[in-house]
Protein backbone atom coordinates (compact mmCIF):
# COMPACT_ATOMS: atom_id res chain seq x y z
CA UNK A 1 0.00 0.00 0.00
CA UNK A 2 1.70 3.75 -1.28
CA UNK A 3 2.11 6.20 1.54
CA UNK A 4 0.79 8.80 -0.11
CA UNK A 5 -1.54 8.94 -2.84
CA UNK A 6 -2.21 12.45 -4.75
CA UNK A 7 -5.12 12.42 -7.07
CA UNK A 8 -7.13 15.34 -8.96
CA UNK A 9 -11.19 15.87 -9.27
CA UNK A 10 -12.49 18.17 -11.45
CA UNK A 11 -16.65 19.00 -11.75
CA UNK A 12 -17.68 21.79 -14.17
CA UNK A 13 -15.15 24.78 -13.16
CA UNK A 14 -14.17 23.40 -10.10
CA UNK A 15 -11.09 21.72 -9.22
CA UNK A 16 -9.66 19.87 -6.17
CA UNK A 17 -6.58 17.92 -5.50
CA UNK A 18 -6.48 15.04 -3.11
CA UNK A 19 -3.60 13.97 -0.86
CA UNK A 20 -4.74 10.56 1.10
CA UNK A 21 -2.80 8.60 3.38
CA UNK A 22 -3.66 5.89 5.37
CA UNK A 23 -5.07 7.61 9.22
CA UNK A 24 -8.11 8.14 11.66
CA UNK A 25 -10.45 9.36 9.34
CA UNK A 26 -9.62 13.19 9.64
CA UNK A 27 -10.54 15.20 6.68
CA UNK A 28 -9.12 18.72 6.01
CA UNK A 29 -10.45 20.98 2.77
CA UNK A 30 -8.27 24.32 2.19
CA UNK A 31 -7.13 24.09 5.75
CA UNK A 32 -10.30 23.52 7.40
CA UNK A 33 -12.26 21.17 9.00
CA UNK A 34 -14.32 19.28 6.42
CA UNK A 35 -18.29 20.32 8.40
CA UNK A 36 -16.92 24.19 8.74
CA UNK A 37 -16.19 24.58 4.49
CA UNK A 38 -19.08 22.23 3.69
CA UNK A 39 -21.81 23.29 6.48
CA UNK A 40 -24.39 21.35 3.94
CA UNK A 41 -25.45 18.27 5.63
CA UNK A 42 -26.13 17.07 1.87
CA UNK A 43 -22.74 18.11 0.71
CA UNK A 44 -21.00 16.22 2.94
CA UNK A 45 -23.15 12.64 2.78
CA UNK A 46 -22.33 13.43 -1.14
CA UNK A 47 -18.06 13.74 -0.18
CA UNK A 48 -18.48 10.47 1.88
CA UNK A 49 -20.47 8.10 0.21
CA UNK A 50 -17.49 6.93 -2.00
CA UNK A 51 -16.01 5.94 1.14
CA UNK A 52 -18.76 4.89 2.48
CA UNK A 53 -19.10 2.11 -0.27
CA UNK A 54 -15.85 0.90 -0.09
CA UNK A 55 -15.97 0.46 3.55
CA UNK A 56 -13.24 2.57 4.57
CA UNK A 57 -15.07 5.70 6.20
CA UNK A 58 -11.97 5.67 9.02
CA UNK A 59 -8.86 4.25 7.42
CA UNK A 60 -7.89 7.61 5.58
CA UNK A 61 -6.47 11.07 6.23
CA UNK A 62 -7.39 13.29 3.76
CA UNK A 63 -5.83 16.36 2.67
CA UNK A 64 -7.61 18.74 0.25
CA UNK A 65 -6.89 21.82 -1.92
CA UNK A 66 -9.88 22.84 -3.50
CA UNK A 67 -10.56 25.93 -5.95
CA UNK A 68 -12.75 27.32 -8.81
CA UNK A 69 -16.84 27.13 -9.22
CA UNK A 70 -19.19 27.04 -6.20
CA UNK A 71 -19.93 24.92 -3.25
CA UNK A 72 -21.52 22.47 -4.84
CA UNK A 73 -19.06 22.04 -7.88
CA UNK A 74 -15.86 21.72 -5.36
CA UNK A 75 -17.96 19.21 -3.01
CA UNK A 76 -18.41 17.08 -6.70
CA UNK A 77 -14.31 17.66 -7.52
CA UNK A 78 -13.72 16.60 -4.13
CA UNK A 79 -15.84 13.49 -4.59
CA UNK A 80 -14.65 11.92 -7.92
CA UNK A 81 -10.92 12.73 -6.50
CA UNK A 82 -11.99 10.32 -2.96
CA UNK A 83 -13.04 7.83 -5.75
CA UNK A 84 -9.97 7.68 -7.93
CA UNK A 85 -7.50 7.60 -4.92
CA UNK A 86 -9.39 4.55 -3.62
CA UNK A 87 -9.45 2.86 -7.57
CA UNK A 88 -5.86 3.61 -7.75
CA UNK A 89 -5.87 2.15 -3.85
CA UNK A 90 -7.46 -1.06 -4.44
CA UNK A 91 -8.10 -1.88 -8.00
CA UNK A 92 -11.39 -4.06 -6.81
CA UNK A 93 -13.33 -1.08 -5.79
CA UNK A 94 -13.48 0.06 -9.38
CA UNK A 95 -16.92 -1.95 -9.77
CA UNK A 96 -19.01 -0.74 -7.26
CA UNK A 97 -17.66 2.97 -7.57
CA UNK A 98 -18.88 3.01 -11.23
CA UNK A 99 -22.06 1.65 -10.64
CA UNK A 100 -22.82 4.64 -7.84
CA UNK A 101 -21.49 6.45 -10.96
CA UNK A 102 -18.66 8.01 -8.63
CA UNK A 103 -15.85 7.75 -11.15
CA UNK A 104 -18.05 10.13 -13.75
CA UNK A 105 -16.74 13.10 -14.52
CA UNK A 106 -18.96 16.10 -14.56
CA UNK A 107 -17.88 17.92 -18.10
CA UNK A 108 -21.07 20.24 -17.83
CA UNK A 109 -19.60 24.47 -18.58
CA UNK A 110 -20.70 27.66 -19.29
CA UNK A 111 -21.10 28.37 -22.34
CA UNK A 112 -19.51 30.57 -24.31
CA UNK A 113 -20.88 34.24 -25.15
CA UNK A 114 -21.06 34.50 -28.75
CA UNK A 115 -20.06 37.58 -31.17
CA UNK A 116 -23.10 39.54 -32.26
CA UNK A 117 -25.17 38.31 -29.30
CA UNK A 118 -25.75 39.77 -25.75
CA UNK A 119 -25.31 35.86 -24.31
CA UNK A 120 -24.35 32.14 -25.60
CA UNK A 121 -28.19 31.74 -26.76
CA UNK A 122 -30.43 35.19 -26.10
CA UNK A 123 -30.34 37.04 -29.09
CA UNK A 124 -30.33 40.99 -29.64
CA UNK A 125 -34.49 42.09 -29.87
CA UNK A 126 -35.64 41.51 -33.37
CA UNK A 127 -37.47 44.76 -35.52
CA UNK A 128 -38.81 44.11 -38.49
CA UNK A 129 -39.12 47.74 -39.09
Amino acid sequence: MPNTITVTGRRKTAVARLHIKPGTGTIRINGREFTEYFPSLSLQNAILRPLEVANSLHQWDLDVRTNGGGVAGQAGAVRLAIARALVQNDGELRPSLKKEGFLTRDPRMKERKKPGQPGARKRFQFSKR
